[in-house]
């Protein structure tokens, strides 16, 4: 049973590998989850008080040889106090199998204030352009002799496109993903070119007590035009403010239904941060559920942040738009 559970692991690994080489970018976890919602949506650079730099490095499958990793760097801001003009760029390395990618992307964002009142009150747009390497290196595969043990190198561009709107505490986006990106002809000559837009709809809203706690719902919906797979995450994060620091708990349950892929993946991911001045630091696990198991083993994560070039507050709004604490 135990070599029956590797084999299939090591075909579902190569499997997410193959695919991999043909789908978008930058893979979506929960890493927009430690404040770092510029990750997944363009319309999110520059969107608050403050520029951030968050560095994150994920490890998925412990113990599974050639498992994925995933290392982003990613910096945003406004262009200037008044502006508002917002840029950012995005650094990736995003390891697969044998399967890899590196990446430049940059982002120009543009936000109009609305304010007309209390309430902060602001609509966004944002475009970016991603530079790409994916290279295939099979040169050390000693399993299947029909795989051929190649080493291929190509470059691509990619671009997404989102909106975001938020009033007071309620934050949403909307981000079409992967615009110019479709399937390398030499893995698709049989078949029709892929259309691998996703479409992805995010929404919150942050309230409660500061001197007691404040908490902040949300959701996220994934909609993949060529496998028509639907991904749904439901997200709870708690927030309690101390004296010189901010302590926060997220909970994130993922799950994928209408699909021509893993119908059954299912994924609880509890994460632990803490804000100290303009600095964060966070830990994410993610444990898989369901009939179909990639591995028993769960998926870390290590997010850190520092943000800089703060602004004096404006208006009280969602915790993705007020960086600072005191």
């Amino acid at each position: 049973m135990e070599n029956i559970r590797k084999g299939v692991a090591v075909i579902v690994l190569l499997f997410v590998s193959f695919f991999s080489y043909t789908q978008e970018t930058l893979p979506i976890y929960q890493d927009y989850l430690s404040d770092n919602v510029y990750l997944v949506h363009p319309a999110a650079a520059g969107v608050g008080e403050c520029g951030k730099i968050r560095l994150t490095a994920r490890s998925q499958w412990l113990g599974v040889d050639n498992a994925p990793q995933l290392q982003t760097l990613s910096f945003h801001a406004k262009a200037g106090e008044d502006s508002k003009a917002a840029y950012g760029v995005i650094l990736f390395n995003d390891k697969n199998g044998f399967h890899s990618q590196k990446a430049i992307q940059g982002t120009y964002a543009y936000h109009l204030d609305l304010n007309r009142g209390n309430a902060f009150n602001q609509l966004s747009f944002g475009l970016s352009l991603s530079a790409v390497q994916n290279e295939v290196d099979q040169s050390t595969f000693a399993g299947d002799p029909q795989v051929q043990q190649i080493i291929e190198s190509s470059f691509y561009v990619n671009a997404d496109f989102g909106m975001g709107y938020h009033y007071g505490g309620f934050s949403s986006y909307l981000t079409i993903k992967n615009i110019f990106l479709s399937a390398k002809d030499n893995l698709t000559s049989e078949f029709d070119a892929l259309d691998l837009r996703n479409y992805i709809l995010g929404a919150g809203y942050f309230f409660g007590d500061k001197t007691k706690l404040q908490y902040e719902p949300s959701l996220m919906f994934q909609y993949k035009e060529q496998t028509q797979e639907k991904i749904l995450d439901l997200n709870v994060k708690v927030y309690k403010t101390l004296k010189k620091s901010q302590l926060w708990l997220g909970l994130s349950y993922r799950t994928s239904f209408d699909g021509n892929t893993f119908e059954d993946a299912r994924y609880f991911s509890p994460i632990l941060g803490i804000n100290f001045n303009r600095f964060m630091v966070s830990y994410t696990y993610t444990k898989q559920f369901g009939e179909i198991l990639f591995s028993d083993t769960g998926f870390h994560q290590i997010s850190l942040g520092l943000n800089l070039l703060c602004t004096k507050r404006r208006l009280a709004a969602c915790p993705n738009i007020n960086g600072q604490l005191f």
